[in-house]
């Protein structure tokens, strides 16, 4: 991905609102001495922005129209892309892919647009392991979207899942951008 301010701008904050030092144990089951809390930047009021604008630089020569993920990490990813794209080249949807479907109401497990017969690209804040986008990529091919691939902010281990997966990988940032690699 090609250096540029927002680029620069979003590890700033990165470094400085959303990157915790201490022992914590990650949802892979890992333990960690420290912890990229990326909702500290997705709901930031300078943060998100720059994600949305990052995330598209990152992405801009893949076709999609539906960008989304497994619900929480990918939500704010999701909304300031579709904020981006508005702001720019003017037409994204998003979605959200609940971890389980509903038991009330419509009860369904992708919320937003229909993404049958739609190219989607799966989304998230950090990964691991990959196990998050690979479940959204799941629920998405199981509902007839077609999955492009995957783009998330920080990669912190996540990539050889998803490639083993059959599907292009993109990451912002690195742990050895942030420092941590």
């Amino acid at each position: 991905m090609q250096k540029g301010p927002d680029r620069d701008r979003l590890l700033e904050l990165i470094v400085d609102l959303a990157v915790v030092h201490g022992r914590v144990t990650l949802s892979s089951g890992q333990d960690a001495d420290w912890y990229i809390d990326m909702r500290r930047l997705t709901l930031h009021h300078e943060g998100a922005p720059l994600v949305g604008r990052v995330m598209r630089q990152l992405t801009g020569d893949l076709r999609y129209d539906v960008v989304g993920g497994l619900t929480l990490g990918a939500d704010p990813v999701a909304a300031a892309m579709l904020h981006a794209a508005a702001a720019g080249e003017g037409f994204l949807d998003a979605c959200v892919v609940r971890k389980t479907g509903k038991a009330h109401g419509l009860q369904r497990r992708i919320e937003g647009p229909d993404v049958t017969g739609r190219a989607v690209l799966v989304v998230d804040d950090v990964s691991t392991t990959g196990s998050s986008p690979l479940a959204a990529v799941e629920a998405l091919q199981e509902a007839g979207a077609e999955v492009l691939g995957v783009a998330v902010i920080v990669d912190r281990g996540g990539r050889a899942a998803v490639e083993a997966a059959g599907l292009e990988y993109r990451a912002a940032f690195t742990l050895a951008d942030l420092g941590l690699g």
